[in-house]
């Protein structure tokens, strides 16, 4: 066989028409050689971040800021429900006080009433008493009481003076006589007592 020229010498490979030079510039590489070109290198492959705190604790983090964000919520709103809780309440004993304000006239026409009477009307008076006594204990089932004046301290903050008289009755400040009397509505004052006070100049 002849030499052939330039790259193919010596190299031969099996055609249509019989032994032909090998092409070695175009031939494919050796599926060796692809296998060691594919393969990663084992140092990019590790992770980017390996100073990162493992997948549970990050979990972890995540489920005490959700409890504490939830225990936080569920405080606001308890404290909500309680206030609208205590408005509502503040609302009805406010209303309420407005109505039962229309009944202390009624109140003081009895009183005036049974002062009026005249001795001899024993039917009348006991008519009277049992209709105020009767009232009186339908206001205390709803809260409403008296306010206590005559014999008493003389308090600004449920009494209202009227005339200062002077007595040695009772002790200096104190009520000496009750002239309308006052009344409460649980712990809201409806209207103060107005009351003479005494002036002892001997206390």
């Amino acid at each position: 066989m002849g030499k052939g020229n330039g790259k193919t010498e010596g190299v031969l490979r099996l055609g249509k028409h019989g032994l032909q030079p090998k092409d070695v510039e175009h031939e494919l590489p050796a599926a060796e050689s692809l296998v060691e070109e594919a393969a990663p290198d084992p140092v990019a492959a590790e992770p980017a971040e390996v100073g990162a705190p493992p997948e549970a604790e990050k979990l972890k983090a995540e489920r005490d800021a959700l409890l504490d964000r939830l225990a936080r919520q569920q405080a606001e709103f308890d404290n909500a429900r309680k206030r609208g809780v205590r408005e509502q309440q503040e609302f009805r004993e406010f209303a309420a006080a407005d109505v039962i304000k229309n009944f202390l006239p009624i109140l003081d026409s009895f009183e005036r009433a049974l002062k009026a009477a005249s001795p001899g009307g024993s039917d009348f008076r006991s008519g009277i008493e049992l209709i105020y006594r009767q009232f009186q204990d339908a206001l205390q089932k709803i809260g409403v009481h008296p306010i206590a004046a005559v014999g008493q301290a003389f308090d600004p903050r449920v009494h209202e003076a009227v005339e200062m008289v002077d007595s040695t009755e009772v002790p200096d400040h104190y009520v000496l006589d009750e002239l309308q009397r006052g009344y409460k509505y649980k712990d809201r004052l409806l209207r103060p007592a107005m009351v003479r006070v005494a002036r002892n100049s001997r206390a």
